[in-house]
Parts: structure tokens; C-alpha cells; sequence
């Protein structure tokens, strides 16, 4: 593909997909909060957070008490605690060594390995969201240093519809059910 998407169709909320792809910040929010929540809940994050906070500069989230914002009721994510403190990290890495782009996180990587590197370094980022992160980097924006973080299965980096969404989820649903009886 390459280029930007207008959308990322990763949540129900079309404002929540668009700033996914036009915020690559907002992209790395709703990766790290997705855990332990539906996809569409994880990845609608980054919206209500902006909402809440007025922003997504990392460096002013990397400032603030997000508690509260994650917190508010309906709770950004089931461990509001846990995970706001997980984004003011995220924040943080991103304001300090990124200065504040997020983007050069994968536009500065030399290879893949850097690129694994770079993002196994996030606060929140294990073997399955640095290959599905990989995946949409390579898939939907073109990053070369990406593809080979990308799996053969299916990730995130396959989903550009609402419906595909779905397919991902119930590939998802059989997969974990698969691995739970072997």
C-alpha cells in the first residue's frame, strides 16, 4: 500500500479510526492498551483520551495525572489505573527519545531489527503487538523496516473494513480456543 490511510478501521468509531491513522501516537496508545478489552475498545482509546485530555502531545501526557481521564466514566480500559499509567510511559518514551514524534519510531529505523528493537522498548510492547504493529506499519504505511516484522497469520495489519474487523476477530476467537486444547 503506502502513504497514509485516511482510516484505520480498527474500532467502531469512525473519528477513533480516522485519528488512527493520521496520529501515529494515537496508533501507539491504542496498542498498548490492548489487552484484557475488545479490539474496537482498545483502539477507540485514543480518541476518548484526547477528548478527556485536550491532547495527544506526548509530552504533555507524559506531565499530566491520566488516572482520572482514564478513570471518568464509561473507564477507558477495565484497568484504568494500570493503564494510565502505562500511556504516561508511553508518553514519556516517546517525548524523550522520540522528541515527541512517534513516527520516527519506524521513520528512523534502520532495518527490522532496529525497528524490533525500537519497539520492544515501549512500556506495554511484547513478541505479539511489535509483529501486529509491524504489520499495519508494513502493510497500511509502507514501512519497509516492517515487513519482516509482519507473521504470516492474521493481524491487525490485514483489516481495512469494518468486515474485515469481524474476520479478524472470529480468526482471532478460533485461534485462542485452538491453542486453549492443545
Amino acid at each position: 500500500m503506502g502513504g497514509v490511510p485516511t482510516a484505520l478501521h480498527f474500532t467502531n468509531d469512525p473519528a477513533a479510526c480516522e485519528l488512527l491513522a493520521q496520529d501515529p501516537f494515537a496508533l501507539l496508545v491504542g496498542f498498548a492498551i490492548d489487552q484484557q478489552v475488545p479490539v474496537q475498545k482498545a483502539f477507540a482509546g485514543p480518541q476518548v483520551l484526547k477528548e478527556r485530555a485536550g491532547t495527544l502531545d506526548p509530552s504533555k501526557l507524559a506531565a499530566m495525572d491520566l488516572g482520572p481521564v482514564f478513570a471518568e466514566k464509561p473507564a477507558i480500559h477495565r484497568f484504568p489505573g494500570a493503564m494510565a499509567d502505562r500511556v504516561r510511559e508511553l508518553a514519556s518514551v516517546v517525548a524523550e527519545e522520540y522528541g515527541g514524534d512517534a513516527s520516527r519510531i519506524w521513520s528512523e529505523a534502520k532495518d527490522g531489527t532496529d525497528l524490533r528493537k525500537r519497539i520492544a522498548s515501549l512500556p506495554g510492547f511484547g513478541e505479539m503487538k511489535i509483529k501486529s504493529l509491524g504489520a499495519v506499519l508494513a502493510k497500511h504505511f509502507g514501512v519497509q523496516a516492517a515487513e519482516e516484522l509482519a507473521p504470516s497469520h492474521p493481524t491487525l495489519g490485514d483489516v481495512t473494513s469494518a468486515e474485515d474487523l469481524e474476520r479478524y476477530q472470529a480468526w482471532k476467537r478460533e485461534y485462542k480456543k485452538a491453542a486453549r486444547g492443545a
